[in-house]
């Protein structure tokens, strides 16, 4: 390496000889599911379904929302989880849910439901 300093026209000429980096946008991407319901916000190029949301909606995280037809539907109400009795699921006491026990005793069967708000 030489002593000598660069002078102003070697040093742009290196610049300008350089490639520059491709600067991509901010985008801010929530990730779903195959029925629409939100997996995760992320700003990485990742695989799966996307669509692009703005930084207020990015920042919010809100868990009311869900993407038909490949556009963001926003509910006044939570999207709830609910165990309701069931001929499939889990077998449990008779008196008490905390208790499984075993299917060749009295029980009754839980499964998890997924409750929708209705249509707003």
């Amino acid at each position: 390496m030489s002593d000598t300093p660069l002078t102003e026209e070697e040093f742009f000429g290196i610049w300008a000889s350089q490639k520059q980096a491709e600067i991509k946008p901010i985008e801010y991407r929530l990730y779903y599911d195959e029925n629409g319901f939100p997996l995760f916000f992320s700003m990485e190029d990742l695989p799966g379904n996307y669509i692009v949301v703005d930084k207020e909606m990015y920042l919010g995280g809100p868990r009311n929302i869900r993407v038909v037809d490949g556009k963001l539907k926003i509910y006044q109400t939570m999207f709830g989880k609910k165990l309701v009795p069931a001929s499939l699921g889990q077998p449990c006491d008779t008196r008490d849910i905390c208790v499984i026990v075993s299917e060749d005793q009295p029980h009754v069967k839980w499964n998890l439901k997924h409750q929708e708000p209705e249509d707003e």
